[in-house]
């Protein structure tokens, strides 16, 4: 066990995944991060369709409900459709519409209150198109019997999972390949920086090679800072034309997030650095709407990493 690890300042939560009224919901769930898991499963419909094809994609007016920021709103809405209970199946039409980042953010909220330490991490899974590293969010919580951080997947089935060949529970790294580690591996050369996208058939520029590496280490020191945006929020060096304009910060904080146990002080200095400092407006590029969407974050900024 690695007791000298100090997890403390994830156990918390942030602005972002704070509950109130949803808190006895959660109370009333096991305690297991397998049955954690299990119900996150069931609270969130993806918007473009389930990685395990049980649906198809959302439309119409529940599309903007991808836009839902804080776990509080999710969780109020899930009681809202059906018996207000969080463990049970539930049909498509009773769950929220969403993402990755949205079973990651839901699951880290209930992992948290019930005392793990945990957090959202941004990256690339290689579990769902062999050959791609594939834009996704799972979440990672501290195991005090093995003494280290645990990637866990809150999305994929069991069934998918296994037949992935990995362990949701304890998904490898070569699973799933954090937004820091990405961007090492591409600038040493180990991965051609190409295969990370966030799907082959979309080729608009921005959403993969240089550009969503970028995106994805900003996205990673956000979420490890306690600050769990949305896939599509840009801010700061994320508006930069060039992906590569400020490769030799970038390699900096790659190396040293890179590291699972990098100290809550380290983080939370990076996440004040220019360009990358969170402004109290972002720039949204939600699918559920034509034009950007200016959004003010300042409650966000509240809640972040404070060790």
């Amino acid at each position: 066990m690695n007791s000298s690890v100090p997890t403390a300042p994830w156990r918390a939560q942030s602005a972002v995944t704070h509950v109130d009224r949803s808190g006895k919901a959660i109370d009333d769930l096991a305690s297991s991060l397998s049955e954690l898991r299990e119900v996150s499963q069931q609270l969130v419909v993806h918007y473009m369709g389930n990685s395990d094809g049980s649906t198809g994609p959302v439309k119409g007016e529940r599309l903007k409900e991808v836009d839902t920021r804080f776990s509080e709103t999710m969780f109020l809405r899930l009681l809202e459709m059906g018996p207000a209970k969080l463990g049970r199946k539930r049909p498509p039409e009773e769950r929220v519409a969403g993402c990755c980042r949205d079973f990651a953010t839901l699951f880290v909220t209930m992992a948290r209150r019930k005392g793990f330490s945990a957090r959202i991490r941004a990256g690339y899974a290689t579990y769902f198109m062999p050959g791609w590293y594939v834009d996704h969010v799972i979440a990672e919580v501290w195991d005090d019997d093995v003494g280290r951080w645990l990637l866990l997947e809150p999305e994929v089935s069991g069934s998918f999972a296994a037949r992935a060949g990995f362990d949701p529970l304890d998904v490898p790294p070569d699973k799933f390949v954090t937004g820091p580690r990405a961007w090492v591996a591409a600038r040493s050369g180990k991965i051609d920086p190409a295969r990370f996208l966030v799907a082959p058939e979309l080729l608009e520029p921005y959403t993969r090679g240089w550009f969503s590496l970028r995106h994805h280490i900003v996205q990673d020191l956000a979420a490890l800072n306690k600050a769990e945006m949305l896939v599509w929020d840009q801010w700061g060096i994320l508006n930069d034309e060039d992906p590569l304009v400020r490769t030799d910060m970038l390699d900096l904080l790659a190396k040293e997030i890179s590291d699972p146990n990098c100290p809550a002080d380290r983080i939370s200095t990076w996440g004040r650095s220019e360009g990358l400092r969170l402004p109290r407006m972002v720039t949204s590029y939600s699918p559920a709407y034509s034009s950007p969407l200016e959004v003010d974050v300042t409650h966000v900024i509240e809640g972040m990493l404070n060790p």
